[in-house]
């Protein structure tokens, strides 16, 4: 053989290896480290099996780090990732921006119109759908049934705050390391803000009067936070202020909290043998209120979408359409039972007979996301849109501020007064910076 020729053959070879390189796509996916998505990951091998072409790369991050992370990167067009995990919060102020691919074009098997109304229409802009949702959620209280009864109590459907702090007494007991009540004290827009935010909402509040005047200084304010402050300091676990959702969760699965006020989403974790050892003790209501016509509530999704930019948009499609599908749902049930689907995105789900009879919550998880209303979310107007946010691209930093501001008082460091002052504050300071005030 000549040279030329083996050099020849070499190049042919070299370039059917460049082609076969070049035909597979690697997408990095961002998402948060809860249940959920990790169970995805653990699922996604029936993806890869129907796409080899497709390899995954998963970036698993908390909470706050990962609204950090995706945040930047998209503002940036860092191009880290191919599909990001976000909220619907982000949604609708990234796809202002065209920061976010449409997701036009889905299969019809997809039935996009099966997505629940107040999800899909949070996540889409003029009828075009931005993200879809792995889940949805709202809030709601979970409660011990046993210590309950060991009371001489029971929980109202619908319980007052007045309701909360009477259970929260009678079930704490601190030398057995119970505590009446968890609640998220862990700093962040998405943290210890989401739940008082909602709360707020409940007892009179608002973020901001209609000519964008941040509220911090009203007596509706100081009602929640101090109301929030009692209830923790009195009944609640110690450091609560590092406490966030999954640390909360932990606590409840462990038998340490009478009762948690969080995700609807948490309800089949608590209620799962293999991981919860109060499973068969579990109680479920609808967020409280003050009797003012509001309720605790909040309304979200966890999302997914494609950043613009991204050089694989349609591989990118192809997986979201899958993780967020019937098909995935069916999935989920075969391998780990219907209790534990991803709740509260499809109409069809809360229709099957086989979900409902699994799962004890979906009524109530149902029932809270219809209670709340992101376009009139308080007592009293408002100029903005969402729950237990402010649907406005200045909210992720005057929200976290916010929340630290509240967990330095839950944590002893600032009185309840000097908390709000500071809240007031530093509002007043940006709101003036993004010239929605002088």
């Amino acid at each position: 053989m000549t040279a030329s020729i083996r050099t020849l053959l070499g190049a042919s070879a070299l370039c059917a290896t460049g082609l076969a390189a070049s035909a597979e796509t690697t997408l990095t996916i961002a998402t948060v480290n809860n249940g959920d998505m990790i169970r995805m990951q653990g699922l996604a091998a029936d993806f890869t099996a129907a796409h080899p072409d497709i390899k995954l790369d998963w970036v698993v991050l908390e909470e706050n780090v990962l609204r950090q992370r995706v945040t930047q990167d998209i503002a940036t067009k860092g191009g880290q990732f191919d599909v990001m995990t976000i909220g619907t919060y982000e949604v609708p102020i990234w796809a202002a921006q065209d920061w976010l691919e449409p997701l036009d074009g889905l299969s019809e098997a997809y039935d996009v119109e099966d997505i629940l109304p107040a999800i899909r229409g949070g996540l889409s802009i003029d009828g075009t759908l931005y993200a879809a949702p792995f889940y949805g959620e709202s809030s709601m209280v979970m409660y011990r049934k046993d210590l309950m009864e060991k009371a001489g109590m029971e929980m109202p459907e619908a319980p007052t705050w007045d309701d909360i702090a009477a259970a929260a007494e009678a079930m704490t007991d601190k030398d057995a390391e119970i505590y009446g009540i968890c609640l998220r004290g862990k700093a962040g827009w998405g943290e210890n803000m989401a739940f008082l935010t909602a709360a707020a909402n409940s007892f009179g509040a608002r973020w901001f009067d209609m000519e964008w005047q941040p509220q911090f200084d009203g007596e509706a304010w100081k009602t929640t936070l101090t109301t929030y402050l009692d209830l923790m300091n009195n009944y609640g676990p110690p450091g609560a202020s590092s406490n966030g959702f999954n640390e909360n969760l932990a606590l409840f699965q462990s038998g340490k909290c009478g009762m948690w006020i969080d995700a609807t989403v948490a309800a089949s974790f608590v209620t799962n043998p293999d991981d919860s050892s109060v499973a068969d003790q579990v109680g479920f209501a609808l967020a409280p209120d003050a009797g003012l016509g509001k309720r605790g509530n909040w309304l979200w999704a966890w999302t997914l979408g494609i950043p613009a930019g991204t050089d694989a948009p349609e591989e990118a499609k192809t997986f979201i359409e899958w993780a967020t599908s019937k098909d995935y749902l069916a999935l989920v049930a075969e391998k780990e039972g219907w209790a534990n689907v991803p709740p509260g995105t499809r109409t069809s789900l809360y229709e099957n007979a086989d979900y409902t009879a699994a799962a004890p919550f979906a009524e109530m998880t149902l029932k809270s996301m219809q209670a709340a209303d992101p376009t009139d979310p308080a007592v009293d107007p408002v100029p903005y849109t969402g729950v237990q946010f402010v649907a406005i691209p200045e909210f992720q930093g005057i929200g976290t501020a916010v929340g630290q501001q509240f967990s330095a008082a839950l944590a002893g460091q600032v009185t309840a007064e000097q908390a709000l002052a500071n809240a007031q504050t530093l509002t007043e300071r940006e709101m003036k910076r993004g010239g929605y005030i002088k």
